[in-house]
Order: C-alpha cells, then structure tokens, then sequence
C-alpha cells in the first residue's frame, strides 16, 4: 500500500490506501465519524488542525469543497483534487452496502438459513442525500 498525504479543509492525514481515491473516502469517514460514530467505538479526535466549537467545547474537523490527495507530502500543487460530495457520495454508497450485508447476515443468523434472500432495497444514485444525508 501507498502512503498518501490527504487534506481537505482542517483536516490533514497520512493515510495507507491503495489509491488516492480510497484515501480520500477514508478521510471522509474519518470525518464523518464524528458527526456518526459506530458502536463500537468513539469517534477519533483529529490532532492536527483541530478547532473548538464555541457552542459545545468540542473538536470539530471540517472540509473544504475538495479533497486533495498526494503521495509526496501537504500542500502541494500537484495534488489530485477530488470533489468533497463526490467523495461523500461513495463513501455513502459503501456505508450502505455494508448495512445491507450485516442486516443480510444478521436476519439470515436467525433463521438459520445463509441461503434466504434478503428484500432488495434498492436505492438509486441520488437518493443517499436525500434519505441518508439529510439533517
């Protein structure tokens, strides 16, 4: 795997991936964590660039209209610049994809049988903003 140096707004990372594209969705996760944290586990605090909400005290790690990628370091100017709701976009379609699968799994366990189809729930290429966006 590369390394690749991912910024976008105040956030800045180094980031193992394989593509500056999936550095990017993992910037992006990173990111949104914080907004949607897993059960699992707390949304990470970002050490560089942080800011302090005046309202609640707490870090808050913003992103600019682009993310830009690079393998040889930070602001650089020839750096891939990729759209920020580009990047949202298939970060979302894969946060999906993954729902599916552990609700497939999940209802499936219970059952006891791994073959039982799972009810489509096709959504298509522009609702993720408007179900699973929207604030």
């Amino acid at each position: 795997m590369a390394k690749f140096y991912v910024q976008s707004g105040n956030f800045r990372r180094v980031v193992a991936a394989d593509s500056s594209r999936k550095a990017a969705i993992w910037a992006v996760h990173e990111v949104m964590q914080q907004i949607m944290p897993t059960e699992t586990e707390d949304a990470p605090a970002v050490s560089i660039g942080m800011q302090k909400s005046q309202e609640d005290s707490q870090t808050v790690t913003v992103l600019s209209g682009k993310v830009r990628v690079n393998e040889r370091g930070f602001d650089r100017s020839d750096a891939n610049e990729i759209p920020t709701m580009e990047v949202v976009g298939e970060w979302n379609q894969m946060v999906m994809t993954l729902d599916r699968l552990q609700r497939m799994f999940g209802d499936s366990s219970e059952s006891g049988d791994l073959t039982n189809p799972v009810r489509s729930n096709r959504v298509s290429d522009n609702d993720f903003l408007a179900d699973d966006m929207a604030a």
